[in-house]
């Protein structure tokens, strides 16, 4: 059963300034998003990423369709019980300091004041920010701040956390950090819906991921399914002379990267197999075959500018 389901989810926010009919931020969107996964929401600005977002916490209502967590309607405040959530534009007064942000989080969640300072220490260190508990956030620079925001979303152990730009402000060792750490709360069981604008990092952690854009789904599935490109194939192999490299640009129609590796697009894996032949037959040692890999960014793009094409 999914955690999170969505069901031809739609929401339009009226208003008279931009028309009559108002502006449609969501369009029939169905998700189903499994228990157990890192889950990345991406999209372009008005894609529609946090409307979602806004919905699943039960701060925004739909216009129509289903949408459901932990097999609940949304409106049912208990589940938030369950859920961790880290907002992309946070704010915490300027005289309270990491202890004392940490404590009002725990106290709301509902966490037992016993074990406030173990969990709160726990959670401070894996951020690294132990060491400033005491400081006043008005002297946090942005990196710090982002960093007491992702510890808070986890006070409770939720099931479920939310990660609105997570790593946003963090220099890049404190992204691997942060990584990390999500790759642990999913390893201890939570599922987690990141939203972010760095492709390059939801690469790198997320299982599964759904671009959206104008409030339509235009692409959902595996990463690695993504990334990996089902007809091209790229081999890397010992020194190519002229004479083989010429057979495979004018036979095979191969890209020669340079002349240890090509990429070579295949109607069927007998094509394959007669390019290797090939290879051997001119005592070419082949080092390795792989499937060819896209970049996270590039699919994202190319199905971007294909979307706003039809539209």
């Amino acid at each position: 059963m999914p955690l999170i389901e969505t069901d031809n989810l739609t929401k339009i926010f009226k208003s008279s300034t931009f028309s009559k009919t108002g502006i449609t931020a969501l369009r029939n969107l169905s998700l189903k998003i499994e228990q157990g996964i890192i889950f990345g929401l991406l999209g372009p600005n008005g894609a529609g990423k946090t409307t979602l977002v806004k919905i699943l916490l039960g701060m925004v209502h739909p216009t129509s369709g289903i949408v459901k967590v932990f097999n609940e309607n949304v409106t049912n405040y208990r589940i938030r019980k369950k859920i961790g959530y880290l907002p992309e534009d946070h704010r915490f007064p300027d005289y309270m300091n990491a202890n004392e942000i940490m404590s009002f989080f725990a106290l709301l969640s509902g966490l037992k004041k016993n074990d406030f300072d173990k969990v709160i220490r726990k959670n401070l260190e894996l951020v690294d920010m132990y060491n400033y508990r005491d400081m006043k956030v008005k002297k946090y620079s942005k990196g710090m701040l982002q960093r007491l925001a992702f510890a808070q979303s986890f006070i409770n152990n939720p099931e479920l956390i939310i990660l609105d730009e997570p790593t946003e402000g963090v220099d890049p060792i404190g992204r691997k950090a942060i990584r990390d750490i999500i790759l642990e709360l999913k390893k201890n069981g939570a599922t987690i819906l990141l939203n972010s604008h760095l492709l390059s990092e939801v690469e790198l952690v997320c299982d599964k991921v759904a671009i959206l854009n104008k409030g339509e789904l235009i692409k959902e599935g595996v990463v690695e399914d993504l990334l990996t490109s089902a007809d091209t194939f790229n081999i890397i192999c010992s020194d190519m002379n002229d004479e083989v490299i010429n057979h495979l640009l004018l036979q095979n129609k191969a890209t020669i990267k340079n002349k240890n590796e090509f990429s070579i697009k295949i109607k069927d894996y007998s094509e394959l197999n007669n390019i290797i032949d090939f290879l051997r037959k001119n005592r070419i040692l082949i080092h390795s075959v792989s499937k060819d890999k896209i970049s996270l960014e590039n699919i994202f793009i190319n199905l971007l500018e294909n979307s706003n094409v039809k539209n």
